[in-house]
């Protein structure tokens, strides 16, 4: 090889990157050769082991057919045996097949040892040997065998084969031979490879030095030009020292920076223009890059997200927008335009705001997705979304609400038209109830009519002293039936010291109904419902409505009071609820101060809590 590159000097030999490549496979091939040898070393490492243990298993085969004879004869003649012959003939036979750095033991059918080929570990003759490869090789498993390092480093293999041809066990054969004669070998081959090695890794490692540089000092200059370039100087120049593929690439580089100059003041231009209709555009507009990130965001679109520029660049595109990645993603590789509406808070505004937003994907024909990014058009709809929001949720009330009342009449009216009008006085009851609760009916819907200006603090509470005892005997009565129909047992628990209060009796008769209606209907047949009522410091009257029904499962907790929302909206619409009854319930009883709360087991039960302050002057009673 050296011969080779003397002959090529002077021939312009290092003009071609081709022939300098050839050089440097050559080079690779050399390594190659290495790891080959170093493959063949492990194979051959492999087939010294793979030999001995070969030769020891064939050398212990062979001594377990020729005691076999001793043992079965031993064995059948008992009584007869003489232990010294046996021994003695054992021990002839164990010296026949003697291995330096070895030992061979013979061992009858009990695990004891009958015969050893060290003299020095005569000791052992008499006593039982309790490795597991003898163990398994007396159950007749031929098979056993196993490497390990001594306490001494040295490496032995340990193997015992069954002494029997038939299927009765006469003994074993075990067999301790040391392999230091095999690794030391393998060292010796290890150590002229790695000699070889080093010499072959420092002639290519000189010739690399030699060859590489004249590829690279080209390539740095170029590389300083690119990075001239990345900066924005583009006067600067490759020198070009030949016409070799290198010096062509240079040359083609200059050319490359020129059009690259006028193609970024055309592009500075063009994005001018650009930046002038983003930051005068009426709606917000962001577009990111094809991973997701954002590059671009305008005057309005800060202002509608409350973001700051420096802050959002770059950022992904589910953070700016507090959506979940899926709806991103899903929006994003819509083939047509896609829109979502967002429901946004500010830090300093108390009411949410919604936002359309307008997904537009980004084509590009370089790329092999097909898209380069997406824009995404803000547009502030919530003087829109709050008229059909408020037009939705009046209407939902509305049929939620009055679904108790009229439920109640119904039943009346059916018992009366099943017979009650045949008596005058059960009749006329019936006849009472139904009309109160038709005009409860009514009272209902003017609340519910106001129930804006309970979300907005400018309803009216008509407070009026009120006993707690008879408001909740008279909630109990209003559902009597539906109790009756579904055997379900409830019981009012007043304590004594809990005084009359002002509040508004409709109002928080609409949240009884509302949260005892619930009770009722996932509560089984034959359940228990449970009202209770007491006073609790600071002045606070607490009203519990407990059942033993179905229950909530836990994650569903923390939205149980979000209007429209429902833990199983089949069941739910099933038994006429719409998602609304325990939001109103929360707002009536946050306008009179109070708090709400609930706390439920899935499958034993819910039990929901609300407070309401007694004014100064009945605090002081």
């Amino acid at each position: 090889m050296v011969e080779a590159i003397r002959r090529m000097k002077g021939v312009r030999f290092f003009q071609s990157i081709q022939y300098k490549l050839i050089i440097i496979y050559v080079l690779m091939i050399l390594i190659a050769m290495q790891l080959i040898g170093a493959y063949f070393i492990l194979t051959l490492e492999n087939y010294f082991k793979n030999d001995f243990i070969d030769s020891r298993t064939k050398q212990a085969q062979l001594l377990a057919e020729t005691v076999e004879k001793y043992l079965r004869d031993n064995n059948q003649e008992s009584k007869d045996a003489d232990p010294k012959k046996l021994a003695a003939d054992l021990n002839e036979v164990v010296s026949l097949f003697a291995i330096s750095q070895s030992e061979i033991q013979i061992i009858d059918a009990n695990g004891i040892v009958l015969s050893t080929s060290v003299a020095g570990r005569q000791s052992v003759v008499g006593q039982k040997n309790i490795q597991t490869e003898v163990s398994r090789a007396l159950q007749g498993i031929k098979d056993n065998q196993r490497m390990f390092t001594d306490y001494d480093g040295v490496r032995k293999l340990v193997l015992a084969k069954p002494i029997g041809s038939g299927v009765k066990v006469y003994g074993a054969v075990y067999i301790v031979a040391s392999m230091k004669d095999v690794y030391d070998t393998v060292n010796r081959i290890n150590g002229i490879f790695i000699s070889g090695t080093l010499f072959a890794l420092a002639l290519t490692a000189l010739l690399g030095v030699i060859l590489t540089g004249t590829i690279t000092k080209p390539i740095q200059q170029i590389t300083k030009q690119a990075t001239a370039v990345a900066e924005g100087r583009f006067n600067e120049k490759v020198p070009v020292h030949g016409n070799d593929e290198i010096g062509q690439l240079g040359a083609t580089f200059n050319f490359m920076t020129e059009r690259l100059r006028e193609a970024l003041s055309l592009n500075e231009e063009e994005r001018e223009k650009l930046a002038s209709i983003l930051s005068n555009m009426n709606d917000g507009l962001i577009a990111t890059d094809e991973q997701g990130r954002v590059i671009v965001i305008n005057r309005r679109a800060k202002h509608i997200l409350q973001v700051n520029e420096d802050t959002t660049l770059g950022q992904p595109l589910t953070e700016v927008l507090a959506l979940s990645p899926d709806v991103i993603r899903q929006m994003s590789e819509s083939e047509d335009t896609s829109e979502t509406l967002l429901k946004l808070v500010h830090a300093s505004e108390d009411e949410p705001f919604f936002v359309r937003a307008t997904f537009t994907q980004i084509h590009s024909h370089s790329k092999e997705s097909g898209t380069s990014g997406t824009i995404v058009v803000l547009q502030d709809v919530t003087d829109q979304e709050k008229l059909e929001q408020s037009r939705r949720e009046f209407v939902a009330n509305v049929s939620h609400e009055l679904r108790t009342p009229l439920t109640t009449i119904k039943s009346y009216l059916e018992a009366l038209g099943d017979g009650a009008m045949e008596e005058p006085e059960l009749g006329q009851k019936f006849v009472s109830v139904a009309r109160n609760e038709t005009e409860r009916m009514i009272r209902l819907v003017t609340d519910l009519l106001q129930l804006s200006r309970l979300d907005s603090k400018q309803a009216i509470i008509s407070r009026e002293t009120t006993d707690v005892g008879d408001m909740l005997e008279e909630v109990a009565d209003r559902f009597s039936f539906q109790l009756n129909q579904q055997a379900i047992k409830i019981d009012i628990e007043v304590e004594p010291d809990v005084p009359e209060i002002k509040l508004d009796r409709d109002r928080i008769d609409q949240v009884l109904d509302n949260l005892v209606s619930n009770a009722i209907k996932y509560t089984p047949e034959g359940g228990h419902i449970r009202i209770g009522a007491r006073r609790t410091e600071p002045a606070l009257l607490e009203i519990t409505i407990e059942d033993n029904g179905i229950g909530i499962p836990k994650k569903d907790l923390g939205r149980i009071f979000e209007r429209f929302y429902r833990v199983d909206k089949a069941r739910s619409r099933s038994m006429g609820g719409t998602g609304l009854g325990l939001s109103i319930a929360r707002e009536i009883v946050k306008a009179h101060g109070g708090t709400i709360q609930l706390e439920s087991e899935y499958g034993h039960g819910t039990k929901v809590t609300f407070t309401l302050p007694y004014q100064q002057e009945e605090a002081g009673q």
